[in-house]
C-alpha cells in the first residue's frame, strides 16, 4: 500500500520491464569468422561420417540445385563462388565425385547420381535438428541484422578479392 497525503491506495501498477539484456560485443572479423568454423565444424563432423569433404558437399549442392544438367566449367565457377579457391582444387573435386559415382558425366554435362541425392538429402536431415538448435531462439530482428551485415560483408570482401586477383 501507498500513502500520498491523505490518500491511501493500492499499487496496481503493472512490474516494470525487465531490464534489456546488455549489448554485447560488437562483431569483429574474428568473431563472425569463429562462428562461421564453428558451423562449420558440425557440418565437416557429419559429412565425415558419411566419407564426404565439405568441398564435396558445395560441389554437390551446385549439381544438384542446378535448374539444368551443369558442365565442368559451370560447376567449377559456381563452387569457386562460394569457396572463392583455387579451380585446379575444385576440379580435382568434382573428380573425387566422378569416382565415388556421386555424379555422372552425361555428354559435356555432369549431374547428380540417386547415390549423390541420397548422400545430399541424408546430411541435410542429419544437420536440420543441429541447425535448429543453433539458430533456434534469435529473435527474427537480430537474424535479419546479422543478414544485412553478412550480405554487405560477402560483398566487400568478394570486390577485395576480385581487385586482388585481377
Amino acid at each position: 500500500m501507498t500513502t500520498t497525503g491523505s490518500t491511501t491506495a493500492a499499487s496496481t501498477a503493472a512490474p516494470a520491464p525487465a531490464p534489456a539484456p546488455a549489448p554485447g560485443p560488437a562483431a569483429t572479423a574474428r568473431e563472425l569468422g569463429l562462428a562461421h568454423y564453428a558451423a562449420r565444424g558440425v557440418l565437416e563432423y557429419v559429412l565425415a561420417r558419411h566419407g564426404a569433404t565439405f568441398a564435396q558437399q558445395i560441389a554437390l549442392r551446385a549439381a544438384i540445385n542446378a535448374d539444368a544438367p551443369q558442365t565442368p566449367d559451370e560447376l567449377v565457377a559456381q563452387v569457386q563462388g562460394s569457396l572463392k579457391t583455387d579451380p585446379a582444387g575444385i576440379r580435382a573435386v568434382l573428380d573425387e565425385l566422378l569416382a565415388k559415382e556421386l555424379l555422372v558425366a552425361d555428354g559435356e554435362h555432369l549431374r547428380p547420381t540417386e547415390a549423390g541425392r541420397e548422400l545430399f538429402a541424408a546430411v541435410a536431415a542429419e544437420t536440420a535438428p543441429i541447425s535448429a538448435r543453433v539458430w533456434g531462439g534469435i529473435p527474427a530482428e537480430d537474424l535479419a541484422a546479422a543478414g544485412r551485415v553478412l550480405a554487405l560483408v560477402t560483398a566487400r570482401a568478394d570486390a577485395e578479392l576480385a581487385a586482388l586477383t585481377a
